[in-house]
């Protein structure tokens, strides 16, 4: 076959997995070069920012696990949470930066992150009623029909809003220890990365108790070598001061890219 029949050939193959919605990424790379990553939080890793084009355009080397557990080229909106507002969150800007670093890897993104909910419902066998789910035990379960064909590397966490009082705050650090523990034991990997991101300054400004929720993770980082934390300092909200806006969120994708290539926390760059 010459080169051209071969690219075509294998344009075609690409295609046909795009589009036949087959359960399976790209090409039939290798389990160990299709690295997943769970997305897991509240809303704003679920993402309530505006789609452009850029957030529906698809990297050849980014899918997502779809709501009925089949790989799809990811692009915005990745989750599904609350379907009439869900909008851009972080894991795409994440999934393209990391393919970017390193092109002989696939990345999966596992979307699971559901709107509203506190860190008492991420546990096992606890149930959310707002919007009728088991945050944990569903998240969970989708990791393991996706480590059928990848490995999973790491969890970004973006959660505490709803934490974020003199009731919850203090119990936070706690609470997320006891979650990094849960998933290591019930996805099989004793070191699994766990990358939190902080949370908004809009949100900080509003709600002092927001400091429980930021020492905890920099204390749960600074006893865990494999868990780092991401600034969301400078990061702006939309209007309603709580959720990021779309080019916010990008930057915070790329800085939980950073922390997962790097091994270590990320501040902003000074202005």
């Amino acid at each position: 076959m010459n080169r051209s029949l071969a690219a075509v050939a294998l344009l075609t193959g690409i295609l046909a997995v795009w589009t036949s919605g087959q359960d399976a990424p790209p090409l039939d790379v290798e389990k160990g070069a299709f690295h997943l990553y769970l997305l897991a939080g509240q809303s704003n890793m679920a993402g309530r920012g505006a789609p452009a084009e850029q957030d529906k355009t698809a990297h050849p080397r980014v899918f997502a696990l779809n709501r009925e557990n089949r790989w799809t080229p990811a692009v915005e909106p990745l989750h599904f949470d609350k379907p009439t507002i869900v909008g851009v969150g972080p894991g795409l800007a994440f999934g393209k930066a990391m393919a970017e670093a390193d092109p002989n890897i696939v990345i999966g993104l596992i979307p699971c992150a559901v709107g509203g909910s506190p860190i008492s419902v991420w546990k096992p066998h606890a149930h959310y009623p707002a919007t009728g789910v088991h945050p944990y035990d569903d998240a969970i379960a989708r990791c393991r029909v996706a480590m059928q064909r990848g490995v999973i590397k790491g969890v970004l966490w973006h959660q505490g809003e709803s934490d974020s009082n003199a009731q919850d705050g203090p119990l936070y650090e706690q609470r997320l220890a006891e979650l990094i523990q849960n998933l290591r034991r019930d996805l099989g990997v004793s070191d699994l990365l766990f990358v939190a991101g902080t949370l908004a300054d809009a949100v900080i400004a509003r709600a002092p108790e927001t400091r429980y929720v930021i020492e905890a993770i920099q204390s749960v980082a600074e006893a865990d070598e494999r868990v780092f934390w991401v600034s969301a300092a400078g990061l702006a909200c939309k209007d309603d001061q709580v959720h990021f806006n779309t080019e916010a969120v990008r930057q915070l994708g790329r800085r939980y890219a950073e922390a997962v290539v790097t091994k270590q926390n990320v501040m902003p760059a000074a202005p």
